[in-house]
């Protein structure tokens, strides 16, 4: 795996994950880095640039234009690699492996060979120095890139990536992560695990503000981010990228619940 070490990092840290080729809400989260004072260095995304939404190639070029640092997603890896598939390992004809097969092929269509060449060497893992705290970022797992980790997910699967991200990396205070897609804050034992959430796709909650967090003073903030939702669903409906994803936006519902734990389905939250 691919480690860089960012050295200590002064003042506030923005953290965001899950461009996921929504260009609206990355130019949003963008401008806020530039509203908060936040340099391009402290501004660290955990990955997942391109995935669901309509503008692959133009998130791509929007996230390197800002020169703020990326880790790999599983959706790098696998456009890096030429691969037909966005490598979540999701299971054979569920609603979750249908619908990818319709973003991955706009996604590979619209991605060029130098975005390739840049997602090849982006690093797995991003340390640095915050507040007296050693904090590490990656995507989804150290075990598994594409891990699904949850707030709710046992602390069994917290321990095993923390052991596996401290094997490669050493002792580290905060583990800042992305992929699942829902924004959380977890203790475990002394490191805490933040999760960045996505800023190209609403949580599930049937709000469409997205999520990102700032790091300051060595405690994390989970904040909302508001965006042109409009303009990313008629992104979506130019290039013909209907199958659900582009109404989430809209509904603030994601279009399967195939990923998520029992515990974080609607059916159970609304029945407490």
């Amino acid at each position: 795996m691919q480690h860089q070490d960012w050295g200590e990092l002064a003042g506030p840290v923005l953290l965001f994950g899950g461009p996921y080729s929504n260009l609206p809400a990355t130019e949003a989260v963008l401008a806020q880095a530039e509203v908060l004072g936040v340099p391009a260095g402290n501004v660290i995304c955990t990955g997942d640039v391109v995935a669901y939404c309509g503008q692959p190639a133009e998130t791509v070029a929007a996230v390197r234009a800002a020169q703020v640092v990326v880790v790999a997603g599983n959706c790098e890896q696998q456009l890096a690699a030429n691969a037909l598939d966005c490598g979540c390992g999701f299971e054979v004809g569920t609603a979750c492996d249908l619908l990818s097969a319709g973003w991955y092929a706009h996604a590979n269509a619209e991605v060029d060979a130098e975005a390739r060449r840049w997602m090849a060497r982006l690093p797995d893992v991003v340390t640095f120095q915050h507040a007296g705290k050693r904090v590490a970022v990656i995507h989804g797992g150290v075990t598994d890139v594409a891990r699904f980790v949850f707030s709710v997910s046992p602390e069994a699967v917290f321990l095993e990536e923390i052991a596996a991200l401290k094997a490669l990396v050493g002792p580290v205070d905060v583990v800042i992560a992305g992929h699942s897609g829902m924004a959380f804050e977890r203790q475990v034992g002394d490191v805490t695990w933040v999760n960045a959430g996505a800023v190209g796709m609403p949580e599930h909650d049937g709000r469409q503000e997205t999520r990102f967090v700032i790091l300051r003073d060595g405690k994390a903030e989970i904040r909302e981010l508001a965006y042109d939702v409009q303009a990313a669903f008629a992104a979506m409906q130019k290039v013909g990228l209907r199958q659900g994803y582009d109404r989430a936006l809209l509904s603030g519902y994601w279009p399967s619940e195939d990923v998520l734990p029992q515990e974080l389905r609607l059916e159970s939250l609304a029945n407490g």
